[in-house]
């Protein structure tokens, strides 16, 4: 396995050595990757870093009697900047992607790489074969749970997490290419003009609210989204079912019978 020990500063991560922290793992980690503002494109001054990946646990603690320790967690604290690792046993972690969750997708294809290994390159290699159609309920669903949360709130973060999620889910249904940086996003799809500004402003403050926003133009501007997602899902070329269930479950089994490599 490769560990990268510095995040990348232009993608507005604090250099720290997390060498000894992945050293620590109790499970080989597959991978572990940034997610969360960082990896959206608007993270604020006093962001966390969210870190997600995947372990291996040992044959043995699958087919005894004790419950396997399939999701594993961890926060502490890097020179005033909060941390956390989060991450799945490669089995649970293959079945979410079998599913329309683009979260897990996100994470696993997310250009923020600190940890990385050959088993996590053919998961990358795989990820297309599990694209479909109905990853944009996956969008739907998570811009609607955040709209409802600006609405209760009031702060910009749920507003660009709408956002984020709506530009996601569309741009994967056009093209079928997982695109989580909301920068970037605004350069392939058509998106409201001031939503640059709204970056710009989150970077103060990670609750910060969302003075000044027209909530009445913003929910307009939402609902066109919607429907946006709505025409690019009934025009996919995206299939309708995943096709790689087969190789995901040789590559479980692989895994699970042979110790990874430390090389």
């Amino acid at each position: 396995m490769s560990t990268d020990t510095t995040y990348l500063q232009d993608a507005g991560l604090p250099v720290t050595d997390l060498g000894p922290v992945l050293a620590g793992e109790r499970h080989p980690l597959l991978f572990a990757t940034v997610s969360g503002a960082h990896l959206y494109g608007f993270p604020s001054r006093d962001s966390d870093v969210d870190l997600r990946g995947a372990h291996v646990l040992p044959a043995e603690d699958l087919v005894g009697l004790r419950e396997p320790e399939e999701t594993r967690s961890r926060m502490w604290d890097s020179d005033g900047v909060e941390m956390d690792l989060v991450t799945h046993d490669l089995r649970k972690f293959v079945r979410l992607m079998l599913k329309p969750n683009g979260y897990v997708l996100e994470q696993l294809l997310s250009p923020l790489v600190v940890h990385t290994s050959a088993l996590h390159a053919e998961l990358v290699a795989l990820a297309p074969a599990v694209l479909t159609r109905d990853h944009a309920h996956h969008y739907r669903g998570f811009a609607g749970t955040q709209w409802r949360l600006f609405e209760k709130t009031g702060e910009l973060k749920p507003l660009l997490y709408t956002f984020r999620a709506l530009l996601t889910g569309i741009h994967l249904m056009r093209g079928g290419e997982m695109l989580a940086h909301l920068p970037t996003l605004l350069t392939r799809v058509p998106a409201p003009s001031y939503l640059p500004g709204l970056i710009t402003a989150k970077a103060a403050a990670e609750h910060g609210g969302a003075d000044g926003v027209d909530a009445v133009a913003v929910a307009g501007d939402v609902e066109s989204l919607h429907r946006m997602l709505d025409r690019a899902q009934a025009e996919s070329e995206l299939p309708d079912g995943a096709s790689g269930f087969d190789a995901l479950h040789e590559l479980v089994v692989r895994a699970r019978l042979v110790p990874v490599s430390a090389g």
